[in-house]
């Protein structure tokens, strides 16, 4: 495996056709006064896209991101992007985090310093990390694979090659979202190399083993599935057609800006814990660094692929399957339906579980020093 430094260098024609897409943007009509309740708020779009055109400034955005120590792996038929830093203390742990949809390698960016050195942010210089934050695949920097069959089985080999590349044998592991379904698939069937598991949510595909010969679902755990359902059924739509007729929906938003920031926005003003205001949550340079990276590298279709390979290979369990490596779960109040212990017990070897005073779907972005202190409180006893 070939390892070469990457900056990040966006052209300046890009630039241009971007700020004369904004500028011609033809804006949808709408009902008045209907706010989130139908999709994204028109007058936040709005606010959104005239800054993205006037005041934004993806030079400063992209300066920034450079001095991040950003990588790629030239694997057999993939490249993946990625970041990679190493711990200040006497011992750190390596730890591959991994982020979801519809976020970014940028999503990291916050909580990397406070993990690979703790002592400068009020820590303990012994519970460091050496951190590495990959792209997944047709996301951002990481092209796209060109046949089907990645799934987040196939990224989390994927991410084994590519710790046993930097010298790491043993591991932890860490995601949110898609994130969480990679880090539990390189937990499963690499449970040897994983010393341990910490998520921040629960595989939506995840199953455990259910039957006559199977402990009966508990009212509790009852309560979470029909709570997941209904939330299926009332915010689910972007996964349903992410997951069955992705390119259709790729070729209107890998065209429109406008339309890319919508489709985007609207995930972290429900997912987060916003209060309802999304710009004061991330504001709009956070915002729009993410939807522009998204933009730049023409990868919304890309990354909408996950949804359907994950039908292909669901993480569903048979009887008698674990997940080995210790877990532990970091559950934010504003996340989407997250089961109870009981359910992930089934499967999984939970040792550890937090339930945090604040937060959302994009912890790392919302709140990094309490995710950053619940992952070093967890790995610490198994350094």
């Amino acid at each position: 495996m070939r390892i070469e430094p990457f900056s990040i260098a966006i052209s300046d024609q890009a630039l241009l056709d971007l700020h004369q897409r904004l500028a011609t943007t033809r804006w949808a009509t709408g009902v008045e006064g209907n706010g989130w309740s139908e999709g994204t708020d028109s007058a936040t779009l709005r606010r959104l896209v005239e800054y993205w055109q006037r005041d934004f400034d993806w030079r400063a955005q992209e300066a920034r991101l450079n001095t991040l120590p950003q990588f790629i792996a030239h694997m057999p038929g993939q490249r993946i992007h990625f970041l990679h830093q190493r711990g200040r203390g006497p011992a750190p742990l390596p730890l591959v985090l991994t982020h979801g949809w519809p976020g970014s390698f940028v999503e990291m960016e916050a909580i990397l310093p406070l993990l690979t050195d703790p002592a400068a942010h009020g820590g303990d210089a012994a519970d460091a990390f050496h951190v590495v934050v990959p792209s997944l695949p047709g996301y951002g920097f990481s092209p796209a694979p060109t046949s089907k069959g990645t799934g987040p089985s196939e990224i989390a080999g994927l991410w084994a090659q590519l710790m046993t590349a930097l010298g790491y044998d043993t591991f932890g592991a860490q995601g949110g979202d898609w994130g969480a379904s990679v880090s539990t698939w390189l937990a499963y069937r690499y449970p040897v190399r994983v010393k341990g598991l910490h998520l921040n949510f629960l595989p939506g595909s995840y199953r455990p083993p259910l039957g006559p010969d199977q402990p009966p679902v508990s009212s509790e755990e009852q309560r979470f599935l029909d709570q997941a359902s209904a939330w299926s059924q009332m915010h689910g739509a972007y996964g349903q057609i992410q997951g069955t007729r992705p390119q259709t929906l790729a070729v209107g938003l890998n065209d429109s800006p406008a339309g890319l920031a919508a489709w985007i926005v609207e995930k972290f003003q429900a997912w987060s814990d916003c209060q309802g205001d999304v710009e004061q949550a991330f504001g709009l340079d956070a915002l729009l660094t993410n939807i522009a990276l998204y933009w730049f590298t023409g990868s919304i279709g890309a990354s909408f692929r996950l949804y359907l390979e994950s039908r292909r290979k669901p993480l569903h369990f048979s009887p008698g399957q674990r997940v080995l490596p210790p877990l532990g779960v970091a559950q934010f109040p504003a996340e989407l339906p997250m089961p109870p212990r009981s359910w992930v017990q089934r499967c999984y070897n939970v040792q550890h579980w937090s339930h945090m005073h604040r937060g959302g779907h994009f912890a790392a972005m919302e709140c990094p020093h309490a995710l950053a202190e619940d992952i070093r409180a967890f790995f610490r006893p198994l350094r």
